[in-house]
C-alpha cells in the first residue's frame, strides 16, 4: 500500500527541513531563495508559505529584508503536524460507504480498519519531527509507511 501525499505535502516538508538544516530558528530566508535550492515554482511556494503560515509553522517579515523563517523549534514539528496543515483531504473523517444499508457492517469497517489505519498513519508521522529529518539528510534513510 502507498499513502499518496500531494505536492503541497510534499514541498511543505521540503521546505521546512530545508530551512530548518540550513537556517535554523530565527533566521529569515526569502521564498525565491528557497525556490532556487530546491528547484520549486516560486508562485507554488507562495501557496505552500500561506499554509505553513497558517499552520503557525513560519512567520513572515515584510520588507526588503523580509522572507520568513521557522517560528518553531525542529525538534517541536512533526510531519504529522505538518502534513495536517498542508493536505486538505489526507486526514478527514472516512466517509460512509454502507451505512444505510448495513449499519453494523459500517461501523466495524470503520472501527477495526479505518480507524486503526487513522491511528497508526497519525502515531508513525508524530514520531518523526524535522530534527530526525535534518539529522538524518545525507546517512541515505527513507522512511517507510
Amino acid at each position: 500500500m502507498l499513502m499518496k501525499i500531494s505536492s503541497k505535502g510534499r514541498y511543505g516538508l521540503a521546505v521546512l527541513s530545508s530551512m530548518a538544516k540550513h537556517e535554523g530558528v530565527g533566521k529569515i530566508v526569502t521564498v525565491v531563495s528557497i525556490s532556487e535550492r530546491l528547484e520549486i515554482s516560486k508562485i507554488y511556494l507562495e501557496q505552500v508559505f500561506a499554509l505553513l503560515k497558517r499552520g503557525g509553522f513560519v512567520t513572515s517579515v515584510k520588507g526588503s529584508g523580509g522572507g520568513y523563517y521557522l517560528a518553531k523549534q525542529p525538534n517541536d514539528i512533526t510531519v504529522y503536524d505538518i502534513l495536517s496543515a498542508v493536505e486538505s483531504g489526507m486526514f478527514e473523517k472516512t466517509e460512509a460507504t454502507v451505512a444505510k444499508s448495513d449499519e453494523a457492517l459500517e461501523k466495524s469497517v470503520n472501527d477495526n480498519v479505518y480507524a486503526v489505519l487513522d491511528n497508526a498513519v497519525k502515531e508513525v508521522l508524530s514520531g518523526i519531527s524535522l530534527e530526525d529529518i535534518v539529522n538524518k539528510s545525507g546517512e541515505g534513510y527513507m522512511y517507510y509507511l
